[in-house]
């Protein structure tokens, strides 16, 4: 056969493979999701990001017409269920409830990791933001950041965290480098036992996040300085930012944000963007989120999610970095 033959024949060879390589994308999306989908969990069932997960869960099973099935994996602060999302076969099927600890911060934190967040999983819908409130003991004579600045500057305090590099932990170390101050660190085996212990005077500080804060405060057994979100949050609108309260500039969240495998078919991403985004924008959902002590989002696309990202992954490795806890774990 002749050379040239044989180039067109390969050239009409490439383009059917392209061709059907492309057909089974456009019917998967049609048709997806055609069986039951599970979501991964990184916590224990009852918890905020559990009960975040299956609100979703039942929306998108509404919207979409087959089950959306959680899937509990706890343990080693999300890692272990984030390398079994990445090593899920990347077709829609398998989803995990992600953290702003999976994908930002544990690459920075963790020696190593059985996946790697920038590469192995992709975004497709941020559903909402985790505002945290810095307490302290109400014993401790301070009314106001400024009190509390000037007072460890006087004398040592302590604060509490979730662990190390909790989000807890790095709320603490990013209000120490913006203030200018020092404060002994004191981990716990999560925020519940650091709590306990800020009540009980065992620690002067704690950032934690809104939901489990609002009944103490109310009740006076600890005092509330602010929060850490630019604006105030609808669940607490009493509350004033940080960033208004003495520390210009302060504005953080935890995000929940649902992930998939990496290589996943865009036009599936797509669907499942839309339908979460929807799902959360509405009025019975808004309010469950609020109730819950969160920030409900469900907007952006996926091209804005991965900015995101991207831009929150190079924020807190710096203040990983800065706080000497890169590759502690």
């Amino acid at each position: 056969m002749p050379r040239r033959d044989l180039k067109a024949l390969f050239g009409w060879a490439l383009i059917a493979a392209a061709a059907l390589a492309a057909v089974p994308r456009e019917v998967v999306a049609q048709d997806y999701p055609a069986r039951p989908v599970t979501i991964l969990v990184p916590f224990a069932p009852g918890g905020g990001t559990d009960i975040l997960a299956r609100a979703v869960a039942q929306r998108l099973e509404q919207r979409l017409g087959k089950p959306f099935v959680i899937e509990n994996r706890v343990g080693a602060g999300t890692v272990l269920a984030a390398g079994a999302a990445a090593k899920a076969a990347p077709d829609g099927y398998t989803l995990m409830q992600a953290t702003s600890g999976t994908l930002a911060m544990n690459g920075a934190i963790f020696k190593s990791l059985p996946y790697d967040p920038a590469k192995d999983l992709v975004p497709v819908a941020l559903v909402a933001a985790v505002p945290f409130v810095l307490l302290v003991n109400a014993d401790l004579p301070v009314r106001s950041v400024a009190d509390l600045v000037k007072l460890a500057k006087e004398k040592p305090l302590s604060y509490g965290s979730g662990g190390p590099g909790a989000f807890h932990h790095l709320n603490a170390e990013l209000f120490s480098s913006m203030t200018g101050i020092k404060m002994s660190h004191v981990p716990y085996r999560g925020s519940a036992p650091a709590l306990i212990d800020l009540v009980a005077g065992h620690i002067q500080i704690l950032f934690t996040d809104l939901a489990p804060a609002i009944d103490l405060v109310r009740a006076n057994k600890v005092r509330v300085l602010g929060i850490t979100t630019a604006e105030p949050a609808a669940a607490a609108p009493d509350i004033p930012p940080l960033a208004k309260a003495g520390v210009p500039g302060y504005d953080t969240a935890a995000w929940q944000m649902l992930v998939a495998p990496a290589k996943t078919p865009r036009p599936v991403l797509e669907k499942l963007n839309a339908a979460v985004n929807a799902s959360v924008q509405t009025a019975d959902l808004q309010k469950q989120f609020i109730d819950l002590g969160l920030i409900p989002i469900g907007k952006g696309s996926l091209e804005e999610l991965e900015a995101y990202t991207r831009s929150e992954v190079t924020r807190w490795s710096k203040v990983i970095q800065d706080a000497g806890i890169a590759g502690t774990q």
